[in-house]
């Protein structure tokens, strides 16, 4: 059995690697792969704050000069979820045979009970490698862990009457992110990897990364905190 996670950077590196969140983190996914032999895992790895923090200088060193390049800012980023996948590969070393895969649609097979991925060209976030692996091993769900624990009906920041949902349509979810992605765009799900994983009739339970208990509670079908997808 394959599980997919989509660990998001704001929780491996908020604004430097969390040691404390990792230590935990691990205990977790040792503790549920050793339960049960057929148990595998794919942890697809975001870039956090030091994604946004390289963007932005890029961004700013260029303000009033060249036009900033989406692309490069992707390149970016996508090689901040590097370095994250390189620290969740190291930490898992004893489990994750294979290198770190850059591109989901390369990678067949993997002979460890844990495998690494990160960001592989731009156009879209990691969401979407997390879709293209799922599909390639035949899991039927993603899960996304980010710094929110539930998908709102608004921004909760900037509206106060915005609602917690325990569980959206694909129609209606990609309303509310639409369809066009930006380097380090903030939304529960980008808005490509939503688009790919509807056509591929993936669920996607959206939940908050630091609650060990809860991410738990997911990896073993039980009830649980947070936004289902589907």
């Amino acid at each position: 059995m394959v599980k997919v996670l989509s660990v998001g950077g704001s929780i491996v590196a908020p604004d430097k690697p969390d040691s404390e969140f990792l230590k935990k983190f691990a205990s977790l996914v040792r503790e549920w792969l050793k339960e049960d032999s057929s148990h595998k895992l794919i942890l697809v790895v975001g870039g956090g704050g030091p994604a946004r923090a390289y963007q932005n200088a890029y961004k700013a060193v260029n303000e009033g000069g060249v036009q900033t390049d989406a692309a490069e800012a992707d390149w970016i980023g996508i090689m901040a979820t590097r370095l994250n996948a390189q620290l969740l590969r190291a930490i898992f070393s004893d489990l994750c045979k294979e290198p770190v895969v850059y591109d989901p649609t390369q990678c067949n097979d993997f002979t460890g009970r844990v495998l690494v991925a990160a960001g592989w060209k731009p156009g879209f976030s990691t969401d979407t490698d997390a879709v293209y692996l799922a599909e390639r091993f035949g899991a039927k769900t993603v899960v996304n862990l980010s710094n929110i624990e539930k998908v709102y009906t608004d921004d909760p920041k900037k509206n106060p009457d915005a609602k917690p949902l325990d569980k959206i349509s694909w129609a209606d979810f990609r309303k509310m992110v639409g369809d066009e992605w930006v380097p380090g765009k903030n939304c529960p799900f980008d808005p490509i990897a939503s688009k790919k994983a509807e056509a591929a009739g993936l669920t996607v339970i959206c939940a908050g990364g630091k609650n060990i208990e809860n991410i738990r509670n997911i990896l073993d079908g039980k009830q649980f905190i947070g936004t289902t997808i589907c």
